[in-house]
Formats: structure tokens, sequence, C-alpha cells
């Protein structure tokens, strides 16, 4: 991730956790520090980061001019989430904040109540515990919901009418994202709902998305749908290039994936809440406190198809939900 500035990034592998300075130069001390804190790759989230540093030069912080930031990632580890907000904690950050779902807000929450967290979380926060309401004027928790993990009988709904015919829908998810609950049981309803079976795929790693395809090229079932994971997201490319090469009409959460090659998405804008992370932790580096700030919540959804892929894999899709489309890429 170079020319994002001067960063201290961490990742967690095996059982040590290594540090690299991705520029020269002994931190400031009269800057105020920021620890970055994510469940899964920051490596393959440059958008995400780029979303975040955008929001802080909104209201005057630019990396590594007049704020310094800590990042650490845990690879998809959530084990290791606990280990890494300690280390925040006793570096004396001035903020945290927590991306990638509601478990790197939960591992900071449990490590301080004194330093202001900022978060970003797909499911609803004051279900997981990290607020007492969004309009909350209590603790020291704040930050973006996009809820992704919520709308999962309107994105099955989708695909059933991107696949009217479809009977057994392969549902990946990441067993280690508890966030994923849930979305998963509100997928189940909903496809009783409509006659249709779910067959549920894990994955927490690239072996393990190799293996689920591998499965889905024998079982041959006739639609997949995607969790919101991070980790899953981060891996956007490898998913996409099986799904279509073992041509699997599969439905996305982010528009990011169909970017890539993925056939469709629906979901929130998964940039614009990092935008807005990086604007709370502008403000509360200005003197704003986590309960000035209520927690924003995502109300716009769209949905994109890649007609390009469509045409590559030979599927079809139905003119009335084309017109129904937010974008479509030809």
């Amino acid at each position: 991730m170079s020319g994002i500035g001067r960063r201290e990034f961490i990742l967690l592998g095996g059982s040590a956790a290594t540090a690299w300075p991705f520029a020269a130069g002994a931190q400031q001390p009269s800057m105020p520090l920021i620890g970055f804190l994510r469940s899964s790759s920051i490596e393959r989230s440059p958008q995400l980061v780029a979303a975040f540093l955008q929001g802080l030069k909104e209201v005057g912080y630019l990396e590594g001019q007049n704020v310094t930031i800590a990042y650490r990632s845990a690879e998809g580890q959530y084990d290791r989430l606990a280990t890494l907000a300690a280390d925040l904690v006793q570096r004396r950050v001035d903020i945290i904040v927590a991306t990638g779902g509601s478990a790197p807000a939960q591992a900071a929450k449990a490590a301080t109540s004194a330093i202001p967290i900022v978060f970003t979380t797909a499911s609803d926060p004051v279900r997981d515990g990290l607020v007492a309401s969004l309009n909350q004027r209590g603790g020291n928790l704040t930050g973006i919901s996009l809820l992704a993990t919520d709308i999962g009988s309107k994105r099955l709904g989708l695909l059933h009418e991107l696949v009217p015919n479809a009977a057994t829908i392969a549902l990946l998810l990441n067993p280690k994202n508890s966030d994923l609950g849930q979305h998963a049981q509100e997928v189940q309803k909903a496809a009783r709902n409509l006659g249709q079976h779910i067959r549920v795929l894990n994955a927490a790693n690239e072996g393990d998305i190799d293996s689920a395809f591998a499965a889905m090229a024998r079982e041959r079932p006739d639609a997949l749908l995607l969790d919101p994971d991070p980790f899953l997201v981060s891996r956007r490319e490898q998913t996409v290039t099986l799904a279509n090469y073992h041509r699997i009409p599969a439905l996305y959460d982010f528009r990011e994936s169909v970017e890539v090659g993925g056939l469709a998405s629906y979901g929130p804008s998964h940039t614009e809440p990092y935008r807005l992370a990086g604007l709370y932790a502008g403000r509360i580096l200005k003197g704003a406190k986590p309960t000035d700030l209520p927690v924003i919540q995502s109300t716009k959804f769209e949905l994109v198809i890649n007609l390009r892929t469509a045409k590559r894999i030979g599927f079809e899709i139905p003119p009335t939900l084309l017109a129904r489309a937010d974008e479509v890429i030809e």
C-alpha cells in the first residue's frame, strides 16, 4: 500500500507479530496517534484505507503530516483481535478505529472504556451490544453501520429474480465471523418461504474457498449467495474467478466484486462508511466526544449488474431486473 504516508503496520501470522515502518523517521510525539484495527487484510483493502484517509483529510488531518496511524490487522484470525486491541491501548493511541465487522469493535471495547472508539460494522450495533442506542448518550463508542448483514431476505429475493428456477442456493460464509449468524438465519427463513434449499459452505481461508467451489462443481447448485464477510470480500478476485469458471450465477455484497468481474451485487456503499469513520475520527481529535456523534446507518443500497460477465458465462439477465439496476456494466 504505497503512497499512503508514514505508518506502522502489524500483521499477526502464526503466533508472532511483525512490524514494518512504511517510511523512515521516528514518530513525532506532538502528533495525535490513531489505532486502526481490522479483522481482515489491510493490504487487500486499499480502497477502504483511502476512503478513511479522505475523511480525515476533509477535517484537516493528513497522515504523516499532522496525524500518525498505527495499523493492526488480524488477517482473518479473529482470536488475535483482543491482543491487537490491547497493544493499541498500551501504545496510548488517541482513538481506535475498529473496522471489518463487530468483532474488532468488541475487542476494542473490552480493552478500554476510556479511549474513544469509532467502528464500522455490517450488522446492528445495538443488537451486538456496541452501543445502547443509535443516538447513544453514554460510553466511548460510536460509528457507522452498513446493515449489510440485515438484508439477507432482500438479497435472496433478488437472487430469486436473477435465477427464477433456482431450487438449490449455495451460501458461502466465514464460520469465524459471528456477525453472520443473523444473516444466515434470515437467508434460511427466506429460502423456506420461496421453497428453496440452502447449501451452506464454509470458508475461513483461501484453501477453504477453493474447497467450497470444488464442492459446488460436484453438486452444481443453481446459484450462489456470498455473505458480507470482510475476509470473503478481500478475496473477491478469487471468488469471482471461481464462480465464473464454474458458470455459477452469483450475487455478491458490494460493487467492488462486480467491478472485478462478478455477475451482480446488492448492498450499501463499501467505501462511504470508511470516509465517515475518518470524519468522525477527525472530529474527535478536534475535541468532540463519541457521545456527541450518533451512530450513522446506511440508507442507500444499490443493485449493480455486469452484462459483460453475463455474456461471458452464457447467462441471460431477466429484463425486469436489468431495468431496476442502479448501474449496468456493459
